[in-house]
């Protein structure tokens, strides 16, 4: 009996710790930003920046994604596009956007064998000329001052090896779409702001939109293509290399998301094992790295033991509901993690209204999204676990989120 109130208080008290703290370093995290002067960049200092786009069968999105950094305020770029094999006519229309576009320096790069992101971005890297480098995926829009934001915030400490932006949801035509607007704003953005602010450090950079340093990216010994996550992996790269990870919520970077929920359960998979890839391979951190990389490791531990401790407290549930036919939960308990939810998801609306574009009605989906966000992790959580066991060594592969893929 003791230890099934013990790993039910976890199951629940868990989210709720982390919700206190996922807020209280948003909001310190703003205060301080606000208190900060900022001077951006001027046009004069600016760095040469190579943006690196890898493609595969991207044809309906990246004229677009093209359209988009043909907009920046930032003057001293060059594109450099990546077909990775791709099927369908996205080397063709990277052809016509070049000619379309004859005043933004634009390299294409054609790869014979599709081999993953991850090779595509290092083959990229290859034909870049800058000497900081800035990745996006060929779906993705950046905001006229992204790069701008991104490089101001790179080159202020010369010990930052990257930055990371904020992904922000676009499309938002179904239910899902719209969970995951709240799920952007109301918790990876509160959790990056939070370990950003709490740790000096943050559990991953966002592919979508990603500035590194080239002598850094160099040093780590670019992407490795080994991997599920390549924006996990390098991100942990780049601290056992001491080099520091920022973010820089003030660079936007509109996104799509899977639209159907199969689409989402990989994606999600894909990400949980990422996070068990890192621990594998960075498991010296525990004991080397500074104090604040150490705790996003045991978050990590952490969160993995959360899943399983839930779907045992699931089975005990069920078999009890089953045979004894009576069912016993903590109601209050259930009562705080919701309205913590609630200040969450208010603290990140807030503090995104104007950029996200949001509307007051989005927060009537807080109830719902409580269920589906943890449903989510969880079931991702285990099928990543799983597949580890079952499959240990296996690489990255394209996903195009607006197909459900």
């Amino acid at each position: 009996m003791w230890f099934n109130n013990l790993n039910t208080a976890f199951v629940v008290g868990y989210p709720i710790f982390v919700s206190v703290i996922w807020i209280t370093g948003c909001l310190f995290s703003g205060l301080l930003r606000r208190r900060q002067p900022r001077t951006l960049v001027s046009e004069a200092a600016a760095p040469f920046v190579s943006i690196l786009v890898p493609a595969h069968n991207e044809a309906d999105t990246l004229d677009a994604a093209v359209r988009s950094l043909a907009g920046l305020n930032y003057e001293r770029y060059e594109l450099v596009l990546i077909d990775d094999c791709s099927s369908d006519n996205t080397l063709a229309m990277m052809a016509d956007l070049k000619a379309q576009w004859p005043a933004v320096s634009m390299t294409i790069v054609a790869l014979p064998v599709n081999q993953g992101k991850a090779n595509a971005l290092n083959e990229g890297l290859k034909a870049a000329r800058g000497d900081y480098i800035v990745g996006i995926d060929a779906d993705s829009l950046l905001a006229p001052d992204a790069v701008t934001q991104l490089i101001t915030t790179l080159t202020s400490q010369p010990d930052y090896g990257a930055v990371t932006g904020k992904p922000v949801v676009r499309n938002r035509s179904n239910l899902l779409g719209r969970l995951q607007l709240l799920e952007y704003i109301g918790v990876i953005d509160l959790i990056k702001k939070a370990q950003a602010y709490l740790t000096g450090s943050i559990t991953t950079v966002s592919g979508v939109i990603v500035a590194f340093r080239r002598e850094a990216l160099e040093q780590v010994g670019g992407w490795n293509p080994a991997v599920m996550t390549e924006d996990i992996d390098i991100t942990w790269r780049m601290y056992r290399h001491h080099w520091r990870v920022a973010y820089e919520p003030r660079a936007i970077c509109w996104i799509l998301v899977p639209e159907r929920l199969r689409g989402l359960i990989k994606q999600r998979q894909r990400w949980s094992r990422g996070g068990l890839e890192v621990l594998v391979t960075n498991w010296r951190g525990f004991y080397r790295n500074p104090w604040g990389q150490r705790f996003l490791l045991l978050e990590t531990v952490v969160s993995n033991i959360w899943a399983v401790s839930t779907a045992l407290s699931v089975l005990a549930y069920s078999l009890k509901l089953v045979f004894l036919h009576g069912l016993s939960l903590d109601g209050n308990l259930l009562l705080i993690l919701l309205a913590l939810s609630g200040i969450q998801f208010a603290v990140g609306f807030f503090a995104s209204q104007m950029t996200a574009r949001l509307a007051g009605p989005e927060l009537l989906l807080v109830p719902i999204y409580v269920l589906y966000y943890w449903m989510v992790n969880l079931v991702s959580c285990l099928s990543a676990i799983a597949s580890y066991f079952v499959s240990p060594q296996r690489k990255g592969t394209w996903r195009s989120p607006d197909r459900g893929l």
